[in-house]
């Protein structure tokens, strides 16, 4: 049997947090999230944005970037939305979410963008 790994992450240390099941994956480079948005928009869910200070991850609600984008099956123009964010809150951790409207929930949900801790 294999060993298990120990993820070191402590509240003290901000670098060390992990959000998701994708932080625990190497970090996705482009062409990743593009295919993780292709398969938002392949499912039908509403792509959504949103973002907050590193510090707040865990306890705070995250901030809504505009309005989730209702129907919208452009992948350039949510990558497009999701950079725009990352511009305006470049501190900021950025994550993108799937809503399904099916379900009621969150389809897919991921950080995109890391923010710089303070």
């Amino acid at each position: 049997m294999s060993e298990m790994q120990d993820y070191s992450s402590s509240l003290e240390d901000v670098n060390s947090r992990k959000f998701e099941t994708f932080s625990y994956l190497p970090a996705m480079d482009a062409e990743r999230i593009r295919k993780q948005v292709e398969y938002i928009v392949g499912k039908g869910w509403n792509p959504a944005i949103e973002h907050t200070e590193p510090e707040n991850a865990f306890d705070h609600f995250w901030y809504m970037w505009k309005l989730p984008l209702f129907g919208e099956t452009d992948v350039e123009t949510i990558l497009a939305e999701a950079e725009a964010c990352h511009k305006a809150h470049p501190e900021n951790h950025v994550r993108l979410i799937g809503y399904d409207n099916y379900a009621q929930s969150k389809g897919a949900e991921m950080v995109v963008y890391r923010g710089k801790p303070v």
